[in-house]
């Protein structure tokens, strides 16, 4: 079988599992559901709620954009926020079909847009996903604090799951930082050890050495970590928001008093079904939004779901559609401006 093949093949199980456990994540989530009663408060949900939803949703992202961009500050400064905005919501249309694909696609776009290297673009992509990480188990520590009940015993597995990602999270940046600041050392130790094994190993990990390298280099200055945090708080504090508008859409206000601490704690544990790979969160998202609001708040089952379900379609498809809509728009835009360059340059 030649390395193609291979590469296919290998391609083709993941996405094969993926797809498989989002539909063991929704069966989980569905199966003791009345899902006539769940379509009914589909049904009732409310427009004006739905698009404000959206609004702050498309926020959430454009902050997301800015954040990048100061990412990006000592590689180009005048990195368009535009271009960002618009391969990152390229990025989440490309995840909701093919999980995780999304962060090659919106390297790939940035590169292409802005003239960049694809592997640094790459790097400062998981740049971001770390820092999304941390301030996700932020997050959940958080709720841990405010939440009245004990959320760890409506959830035995979180404790479990807290402490074994603060532990991958720590020897993630030390190994990061042995090979940013120890490079010669400790970047070409790995190298020459790996190449005793696999010519063809060494050269991928020297690869991906590089674009780890390159994307946390590209971090600079005391004044960007601290702008890149407060940016990071703002959009886990917008992303709450976004959970508080999800209980008018469904109306589950008019069943129990709802307020922003419940939609914090909300946020932080539904946001674990997205970071699950399955296809834009589908099935890890319903079953964990849906957990939370029983559990914890006492919702039934069939609103609770609701909720899972109007919140992530409306995501899924708003993403889809922006995706589509601003790849087609941006690609022809930086097309027809390198047909004036070369324009220009064949007239001089």
């Amino acid at each position: 079988m030649t390395s193609d093949k291979k590469h296919y093949l290998k391609r083709g199980i993941n996405y094969s599992l993926s797809f498989l456990l989002s539909i063991i994540f929704l069966y989980i989530a569905f199966k003791n559901a009345n899902l006539n009663e769940v379509m009914n408060y589909v049904s009732d949900a409310s427009w004006l709620w739905i698009i404000i939803f959206s609004v702050v949703l498309l926020f959430s992202h454009y902050i997301r954009a800015i954040r990048w961009k100061l990412i990006l500050h000592s590689v180009k400064p005048d990195t368009s926020v535009k271009n960002l905005f618009g391969a990152l919501m390229v990025g989440y249309g490309v995840n909701n079909v093919i999980p995780r694909a999304g962060e090659i696609s919106r390297a790939v776009l940035v590169g292409k847009w802005e003239g960049l290297s694809r592997s640094s673009m790459f790097g400062t992509v998981i740049v971001e996903r770390v820092i999304d990480i941390i301030f996700l188990l932020l997050s959940v520590l958080v709720s841990a604090v405010i939440w009245s009940g004990d959320l760890y015993s409506s959830f035995p597995w979180l404790k479990s799951a807290l402490i074994i990602s603060f532990i991958a999270i720590i020897g993630l940046i030390a190994f990061l930082f042995s090979i940013i600041k120890l490079k010669e050392k400790f970047y070409g130790g790995i190298i020459k050890l790996l190449g005793k094994v696999s010519e063809n190993l060494a050269q991928k990990a020297a690869h991906i050495f590089e674009m780890l390298a390159a994307g946390f280099a590209s971090l600079k200055g005391t004044k960007n970590y601290i702008y890149v945090i407060l940016l990071s708080i703002i959009i886990m504090l917008v992303y709450a928001f976004n959970a508080y508008l999800g209980f008018f859409i469904i109306g589950m206000q008019d069943v129990y008093q709802v307020n922003y601490k419940m939609a914090w704690v909300l946020m932080s544990i539904s946001a674990i079904g997205i970071a699950i790979p399955t296809p834009g969160g589908t099935g890890s998202y319903h079953t964990l939004a849906k957990s939370a609001l029983v559990l914890l708040f006492g919702f039934g089952e069939e609103i609770s779901l609701a909720y899972a379900f109007v919140t992530h379609i409306v995501n899924y498809i708003l993403c889809i559609v922006s995706a589509l809509l601003i790849f087609f728009v941006l690609n022809r835009q930086h097309e027809n401006l390198m047909k004036v360059v070369e324009t220009e340059v064949d007239e001089l």
